[in-house]
């Protein structure tokens, strides 16, 4: 199948706990990453320190979550691993060939995500109407600013 777009790389893994703290413990204080930006949102439930490793377009980013409310969705805690970022080259061609491929997509659409950049995301699981899922893990789907485009493409 040919497709309208390419997926260039990791963007970022995320990582959740009920306290944030524990995980910056091994991730900043031990395995030595820096902490560039928190994000916060009622929406996503979610009070997550931004942390990079690496450089220009091989920084790869690793998002230490906590819920706001361990009691609501989304529970960014419920899964240690909750989802991996992919850079994409051409996110909305990506979305709409995917989507008449037959991939399903979480509630929300193509919007900005906590980097910045547009953001969406390919849903765990699959449906009768959309046979192509995350088989489990929640994938994001980012979109790649020129340099990275320029640097993986």
């Amino acid at each position: 199948m040919s497709k309208p777009y390419k997926i260039l790389g990791i963007q970022q893994i995320a990582i959740g706990g009920p306290d944030k703290a524990a995980l910056r413990k091994l991730w900043v204080d031990v395995l030595g990453l820096t902490v560039t930006g928190n994000f916060v949102s009622e929406r996503e439930n979610v009070d997550e320190d931004i942390c990079a490793i690496g450089e220009g377009p091989h920084k790869v980013e690793v998002d230490l979550m906590q819920p706001l409310d361990p009691e609501k969705k989304p529970a960014v805690h419920a899964t240690p691993l909750n989802h991996v970022g992919l850079w994409v080259d051409d996110l909305p061609k990506a979305v709409e060939w995917m989507t008449a491929n037959g991939v399903r997509f979480a509630p929300g659409g193509i919007r900005k995500g906590a980097a910045g950049f547009d953001i969406c995301f390919i849903h765990p699981k699959s449906s009768d109407e959309f046979p192509i899922a995350g088989e489990g893990v929640l994938i994001e789907l980012v979109q790649a600013p020129p340099e990275v485009v320029a640097a993986l493409g």
